[in-house]
């Protein structure tokens, strides 16, 4: 399948199973390049599932994911994607900055770049500690750090603003718009609905459906909703009917 112009990302009637149990049900959808994408909806909807299969490390029963023109999981892909996981994926024994300088090597980027991504996500004082004494908001922040590191087309984040104090998380959806005003597509979920007016776009999902596909300004509208909360509900008794 050829991702439809604009697209980096176009996932095709999408179906995984886990558990002898449809956790993602004929999903269709596509993530607009050079944009902020929110993937909403409550803990257990199939938010992990469905980034785990657009970065190409979930068994799908059917459907198909196209990612920047490739089959989801291409090896041609692992350099332009940056997937940051809920649980943080760095080495606890290692400090910050020695952290990203092995992921650095292994991406054959430099060390001006690791500078730059520990500033980003504000951790240039912690860059000499090691990942083990920090916070659990700092080390998720080491791996968003490294996923940046060489500045990949495309940014899968888990719930990256999990934990975070509210200025923190809105530093971070501001570096998050920076970079999808240089070029790079973004891809967040989260559970929390008022992190959805932070978005381009909206991919709303409840019970492994799709709910809406829309502009936050759209989908207030055509829900009559006074937040996107209450649009989701509006959403739910409607039967996902947009």
């Amino acid at each position: 399948m050829v991702n439809k112009p604009g697209a980096a990302v176009d996932v095709d009637q999408l179906t995984v199973r886990r558990g002898g149990s449809d956790v993602v049900r004929g999903v269709t959808f596509t993530v607009p390049s050079g944009q902020v994408t929110g993937l909403l909806g409550p803990s257990g909807c199939g938010k992990t599932t469905l980034m785990r299969s657009i970065v190409g490390v979930q068994i799908v029963a059917g459907g198909s994911v196209t990612v920047l023109g490739r089959p989801a999981g291409d090896a041609r892909l692992r350099d332009q994607i940056g997937y940051v996981t809920q649980t943080p994926s760095v080495y606890d024994d290692l400090s910050v900055e020695e952290n990203l300088m092995f992921f650095a090597r292994v991406l054959a980027v430099s060390s001006a770049e690791v500078r730059r991504c520990i500033e980003a996500v504000d951790l240039a004082e912690q860059k000499d500690k090691v990942v083990s004494q920090l916070s659990g908001g700092q080390s998720s922040r080491v791996s968003l750090a490294a996923a940046l590191l060489g500045e990949p087309a495309l940014l899968v984040l888990d719930e990256p603003t999990v934990g975070l104090d509210p200025v923190l998380r809105r530093d971070l959806w501001a570096l998050f718009h920076r970079l999808a005003t240089r070029g790079a597509t973004v891809l967040v979920s989260s559970h929390v609905m008022d992190e959805a007016e932070r978005c381009d776009r909206l991919l709303l999902m409840r019970d492994g459906v799709l709910l809406a596909d829309d502009s936050p300004a759209n989908l207030l509208s055509t829900t009559g909703a006074a937040d996107v909360e209450n649009a989701f509900l509006t959403l739910v008794e409607q039967g996902g009917a947009a």
